[in-house]
């Protein structure tokens, strides 16, 4: 428990460090970039913005990456407003990034490219990560709150739900190579840029 607090502690720091806000402003840009590749099906949207939030989760901590997730719904809804604007789904998507700010924070400082337990260790949280983001974000709460706000009737939730259910195993096949292969990667870049420069 001490340690999420300190987790939780060092990631609002994050917030005085220019370094972090500036990688944070570059990735929820890249966010909404992917945001406008996104796929709209019946009953739901087929998008890998998720990527950015795991970035900024990874990097700045559960405190910086809940309120990017906030941002980046935000940003998105302004910049293209299908609907009326609902803070929860704001909240919901800040609840993203504070999974992912959990599970991988700090997990670059230690992380050693090409030692197989340090890849292995990444990438099991990154799945761990994804699994709840589906689960909890994805299937439980965006469904249920579209349902109770009225956006499809009540009758439907069943057949919504299986087919996020569907949708979201299908992505998964994708997803999790996307992120196991991304991470490393952007530790690397972000060891020889940013980390580099300010040494």
């Amino acid at each position: 428990m001490k340690s999420l607090f300190s987790m939780f502690r060092k990631s609002g720091e994050e917030f005085q460090n220019i370094r972090s806000l500036t990688v944070t402003a570059i990735f929820i840009a890249i966010s909404m970039v992917i945001e406008k590749f996104t796929i709209n099906l019946p009953f739901a949207k087929v998008n890998f913005a998720f990527l950015a939030i795991a970035v900024i989760g990874m990097l700045t901590g559960p405190v910086m990456g809940f309120v990017a997730g906030m941002i980046c719904d935000i940003v998105g809804f302004l910049v293209n407003p299908t609907g009326a604007f609902m803070p929860v789904f704001t909240l919901i998507a800040g609840l993203q990034g504070l999974i992912y700010g959990i599970l991988l924070y700090r997990k670059q400082e230690h992380f050693c490219i090409g030692k197989l337990s340090e890849s292995i260790s990444l990438s099991i949280r990154a799945v761990i990560a994804r699994i709840l983001d589906v689960i909890f974000i994805n299937l439980l709460l965006n469904t249920y709150f579209t349902v109770k706000l009225g956006f499809i009737p009540d009758k439907t939730f069943t057949m919504v739900l299986q087919g996020k259910l569907v949708k979201n195993l299908l992505e998964f096949v994708v997803d999790i190579p996307l992120l196991v292969l991304l991470l490393p990667a952007v530790i690397l870049i972000y060891r020889r840029t940013i980390t580099q420069r300010s040494a």
